[in-house]
């Protein structure tokens, strides 16, 4: 498939990625937008890889579905800076006229930017030396020329940005084992992870190798060290092998919880109530993607076991426990409620007392002083 073919249809993975980029884009903005109203008065969306704006059936890309919602909201009217880029002569010309052709896109205070510059160290530099409003930066590539660490730490610097990286798998994982664009992927994974990464993923088996790279990738962009990272596996059409991931950066707690809920609505199945994110089975070899995949009957256990003799609030259990894995609220309410009438632990306000099916942020939980070995 060619860089020009990718727009050809409107594929369904294509569809999720930007369901989710664009249900982001409003939620972040939410909860951006009374902060800013006391500063600067703007928020920025940031797309350098950003297409023509239609796929060949008529979908609405990325692009367009984010303007969208800024023409129909009175405060993004007035605050939302957008710029997009392609080098792609034909992308950014096309996206310029499907950009003007939007009703009602006369109404926003600043014009959508359209930029037709290929994507390296100067823009990099650009970005490093200039202090950026609040800005949700969305990076979908046809590869990976461009990308780079130095990039998305560029715009993650600053207070209130956020990243969303989709990249296609493949060529990534082709790409570690090709000296010939040894360049790009240590600009992706850094240079001393890409040269340690390299000789693990001889020998491997398809579906490790994907775990390990993805791993990796998630620790380059931050996981651990400060920042929440998230995840989320796309399949082909066939499902049968895996064509791309997204994988989420925010330096909040509040931009991970909501991405989370988008990803959990759009996963393709659900386990006991647990999203599936997509990911093949792992192990405890790669702890990013092994947290992401354990069902609900295990939750009960870990809070029963990494809770022990503790006193807690829902709220505050939730809030220490779901960070890197696949569990929402609602998974922690349901665990804790099914301990409760099992008996395993106590809370305050007890279940006669609050209304059916409930538990609110500031229940307390008392967990049993229980030996790990003495739960199933």
């Amino acid at each position: 498939m060619t860089d020009q073919s990718f727009f050809e249809e409107s594929r369904e993975q294509s569809v999720v990625k930007a369901t989710i980029v664009s249900k982001y884009f409003w939620a972040w903005a939410r909860v951006i937008i009374p902060s800013v109203k006391t500063r600067a008065r703007k928020i920025a969306y940031l797309d350098l890889f950003a297409g023509p704006g239609r796929y060949r059936d008529g979908t609405k890309s990325t692009p367009l579905l984010i303007l969208q919602q800024a023409i129909h909201d009175p405060n993004m009217r007035e605050m939302l800076v957008t710029i997009f880029n392609d080098k792609d002569d034909r992308h950014s010309h096309e996206l310029q006229a499907a950009i003007q052709a939007l009703p009602g896109v006369q109404r926003l205070k600043y014009k959508p930017v359209v930029l037709n510059e290929e994507v390296g160290a100067r823009m990099v530099k650009q970005f490093e030396t200039t202090k950026l409003e609040p800005t949700l930066f969305f990076v979908d590539p046809w590869g990976y020329k461009g990308l780079s660490l130095e990039l998305v730490n560029s715009v993650l610097k600053d207070w209130g940005c956020d990243c969303v990286f989709f990249f296609n798998y493949n060529r990534i994982s082709m790409g570690l084992s090709n000296p010939a664009v040894e360049e790009h992927m240590n600009a992706l994974f850094g240079p001393s992870r890409a040269d340690e990464l390299r000789p693990l993923l001889d020998g491997l088996s398809s579906t490790d190798r994907e775990l390990l790279i993805v791993e990796e990738l998630c620790k380059a962009l931050g996981a651990g060290a400060g920042r929440y990272v998230l995840p989320f596996r796309f399949l082909n059409d066939h499902g049968t092998r895996t064509s791309h991931h997204l994988i989420f950066v925010s330096k909040h707690f509040r931009g991970y919880e909501i991405m989370k809920s988008i990803m959990a609505k759009e996963s393709s199945k659900r386990d006991q109530g647990v999203p599936s994110f997509e990911y093949n089975p792992a192990d405890n070899r790669f702890p990013t993607l092994f947290e992401l995949t354990a069902p609900l009957d295990e939750l009960e256990e870990r809070l029963l076991r990494e809770y022990a003799g503790e006193r807690l609030t829902m709220e505050n259990i939730y809030r220490k426990h779901n960070v890197g894995r696949p569990y929402i609220e609602r998974n922690y309410k349901d665990a804790l409620m099914s301990l409760e009438a099992k008996g395993t632990i106590q809370c305050q306000p007890p279940a006669r007392e609050r209304r059916k099916g409930t538990m609110g942020p500031d229940t307390i939980v008392t967990f049993p002083k229980v030996s790990p070995h003495h739960v199933a």
